[in-house]
């Protein structure tokens, strides 16, 4: 969402990782290396919430949603590089979307410039409502944000669950404002969705730490990343197995949305037992590219 490294701790990678040549990078990389998967997905999900409990929301709402995911994302490999200029190549420990971000950051910088004055008009347009709701999520977010970048300590605390929890509250906003009578009702499936953003993100770190490559985390992980990354098949045929019962059982809530989280953990299961025949390029973009499922449902949303 994008998501592994969307709150992330300093990045401890390859430093034999390095960016892709321009014909290394494909349209799906681009989409990754921009920083542009973690918004477009916030966005879609953002928007299929709503329609599945059938509300038309304005695209102010959804274009606010994709701006500010954007420049979190942005800001934040940003700061991850910030020390880059002043290591040794044998201390760069990044990932391909790092060094891009390096490599282009007066664009970067430029463009949330540009996004921040487009986005200040958008805000004037949600609800009092979403309004409120964003900003006790913004508070928690900007004191973790710092936290992490500020501190050492910030692999004390299981970011993948953070990432899950601030991703998944932050797309079912703008529906639960409008109507509060679907916060309980839609809680099970954001819960499921939280579920499923801190999936991706472990699926990524497990991916980017693989001990065939030359790379060691240079702090321990979370306990609790741990503990999940010894059984991440497991957890994604749970969350896969909840969302299809869910889905099927639970009437009170649109069906679609505990659907497409279950599609999409399938699909990360499938890219996991693939991992060593897809570059590590595409592996991340496509870790991302499942988080789409939503797409495939739309012909089942009731006008």
């Amino acid at each position: 969402m994008a998501l592994a490294s969307s709150i992330s701790t300093q990045p401890t990678l390859s430093p034999a990782t390095k960016p892709p040549s321009r014909k290394q990078r494909s349209v799906l990389g681009l989409w990754h290396l921009l920083s542009l998967d973690a918004p477009t997905i916030a966005a879609l999900w953002v928007w299929f919430i709503a329609a599945a409990d059938h509300m038309r929301l304005p695209l102010s709402s959804i274009a606010a949603m994709f701006l500010a995911v954007w420049m979190l994302y942005a800001a934040d490999r940003l700061l991850d590089t910030r020390m880059l200029d002043s290591q040794s190549p044998q201390e760069q420990h990044l990932e391909a979307r790092h060094y891009f971000h390096h490599r282009h950051r007066t664009g970067f910088l430029t463009g949330i410039l540009l996004a921040s004055a487009g986005l200040a008009p958008l805000l004037l347009r949600l609800s009092t409502g979403a309004i409120h709701l964003y900003l006790i999520l913004g508070g928690l977010l900007f004191g973790y944000f710092i936290l992490i970048h500020a501190t050492r300590s910030a692999h004390r605390f299981p970011k993948e669950i953070a990432v899950g929890i601030f991703f998944a509250a932050a797309t079912f906003i703008p529906t639960v404002a409008r109507e509060p009578s679907l916060r309980l009702v839609l809680l099970p499936s954001a819960l499921l969705l939280a579920m499923l953003c801190s999936l991706n993100c472990l699926f990524i770190y497990a991916w980017e730490h693989d001990p065939e490559r030359p790379s060691a985390p240079d702090h321990p992980a979370h306990a609790t990343t741990r503990f999940a990354l010894r059984h991440l098949p497991l957890f994604a045929v749970a969350i896969a197995f909840a969302g299809t019962i869910l889905s099927v059982l639970f009437h009170r809530a649109p069906w679609q949305i505990p659907l497409a989280t279950a599609v999409s953990a399938a699909l990360l299961l499938v890219l996991h037992h693939r991992r060593r025949r897809i570059a590590p390029l595409a592996l991340r973009a496509a870790a991302d590219l499942v988080l789409l499922t939503p797409l495939l449902l739309i012909p089942f949303l009731r006008r």
